[in-house]
């Protein structure tokens, strides 16, 4: 049992209990191996518009909207506003980069755990800052019968995505539950400080080449190295 780690999620929060019904799951580095193909399209389109964004960007910058990611990286290195249509039109760019890389797996461990969930009667939500239709496309196909039709918030969801909480705030709607009945699975530090900003307890799994200690920093109530970590310890929280 995570008793220290709860008894430590309620003392920051002020909740009186932890009864999780509902796990609300990023999606690129958690549900698929896919942030190696992200970095590297990132990198190589906005290379062609004159922005330098290297691949540990990448990683730094997950979970928040694409879009917005390009005008914050364009004002800090042009000093300029630009356009949502503009950022746009360079997402499109890395959008279409990113189709002519290799498909991405599953993570391994990740369906497993989702079923285990389910077994518990938990509802299962996908919180992700993609656009990218062709991969919330697959969402449904890849995960059928744990992760429902309209069960998906995306960047297409909110006006502010992470690490704001609104997204997470709308995961919790769409599950019908309150910030103490759900558990959020991530990866990124923004995402992980977006679960904490809406007062989730916030499970990251590092699957990727960021030391622990950034999502520790933002405040992770619990830390896996691997997914298969997590699916294995998952009847620790019952």
């Amino acid at each position: 049992m995570y008793t220290t780690e709860i008894n430590n999620y309620l003392r920051k929060t002020g909740f009186t209990s932890f009864t999780p019904k509902a796990a609300l799951f990023d999606m690129d580095g958690v549900l698929y191996d896919s942030m190696p193909n992200h970095a590297y399209s990132w990198h190589k389109s906005m290379a062609s518009f004159g922005i330098e964004m290297s691949e540990a960007d990448a990683y730094a910058y997950e979970g928040m909207r694409g879009v917005e990611t390009i005008k914050k990286m364009v004002k800090e290195q042009r000093g300029v506003e630009i356009s949502d249509e503009e950022s746009q039109r360079m997402y499109d760019e890395k959008s279409r980069v990113f189709s002519t890389r290799p498909k991405a797996l599953m993570m391994e461990g990740v369906k497993e755990l989702q079923e285990k969930m389910k077994a518990c009667g938990m509802k299962i939500v996908v919180v992700t800052g993609s656009g990218q239709r062709s991969l919330l496309e697959k969402l449904e196909h890849d995960f059928k019968g744990l992760i429902e039709p309209g069960m998906i918030v995306s960047s297409f969801d909110v006006k502010r995505g992470k690490p704001n909480p609104e997204p997470y705030l709308k995961g919790l709607a769409k599950a019908g539950v309150e910030p103490w009945e759900a558990i959020v699975v991530e990866n990124a530090p923004l995402g992980v400080r977006a679960a904490q900003a809406a007062r989730i307890f916030t499970v990251a799994v590092n699957t990727g080449p960021l030391p622990n200690k950034m999502l520790a920093d933002e405040g992770a109530d619990l830390i896996f190295n691997r997914m298969t970590d997590f699916r294995d310890r998952w009847g620790d929280f019952l």
